[in-house]
């Protein structure tokens, strides 16, 4: 993002910042709601069972995503002892990434029928395309089972009990390390994540529900 302000796309640069805090937002959204439906108020009475992003955006943390490309958002606060079922905690974790995949359909499809009738100008095309791409992108990454992560919870419902305790066991000890190393080698330019991008751009497509598709315009010069 450095290099679009030092380049003076200043208003790419605004669309991408409103595009993540929307998308951070609505995934935290989806943690907390999925939460409270399975007995857990923690997150309602801390004020997270909305989608203003006031609640949700960590300044640190969006500032992180300006300078060096990753950040996060305050995770949704949640006790385990007031769930209702086994399975309240795949629910719980699932539901921020499913959040982020259902953003990224509803608002790329409407904004394909905007176009098939002739109302969609290039900022809307590039601000749409930002926005489902972005959180397609977070529903991704949040699904990688390593470290603080949704998919380190998601991933022992799917495994043998004794795998899925060997996995936990592995995770607390190495997970966090692991993935902040792989943020960094990221970050220093290996393209450890480069798969992330390859499989949001193939979604984009498998989410398209209206033709004709449009040509996608991003950039200051759309």
């Amino acid at each position: 993002m450095l290099t679009l302000i030092n380049q003076g796309q200043y208003q790419v640069v605004l669309m991408l910042i409103i595009a993540l805090v929307l998308s951070l937002s609505a995934h935290e959204f989806g943690h907390a709601i999925v939460a409270k439906w399975n007995g857990d108020r923690t997150a309602e009475q801390q004020g997270r069972l909305t989608l203003n992003p006031i609640a949700h955006i960590d300044v640190m943390g969006l500032l992180m995503v300006i300078l060096v490309g990753f950040g996060y958002a305050k995770p949704v606060p949640t006790n385990p002892a007031n769930f209702t079922s086994r399975f309240s905690t795949l629910w719980v974790a699932g539901a921020g990434p499913f959040m982020n995949l259902l953003v990224a359909v509803v608002v790329w499809n409407a904004y394909l029928l905007l176009f098939a009738n002739g109302m969609a100008t290039p900022g809307v095309a590039a601000f749409c395309e930002f926005l489902a791409r972005i959180n397609l992108l977070l529903m991704l990454f949040n699904l990688i089972p390593l470290g603080p992560l949704d998919g380190h919870y998601i991933l022992p419902y799917f495994l043998p009990r004794q795998l899925a305790y060997q996995y936990q066991v592995f995770n607390a000890r190495h997970g966090t390390i692991i993935f902040l190393a792989i943020i960094v080698l990221s970050i220093l330019g290996l393209p450890v994540l480069s798969w992330i991008f390859t499989v949001s751009t193939w979604l984009l497509d498998a989410i398209t529900l209206f033709a004709p598709t449009p040509v996608r315009c991003v950039g200051a010069g759309c």
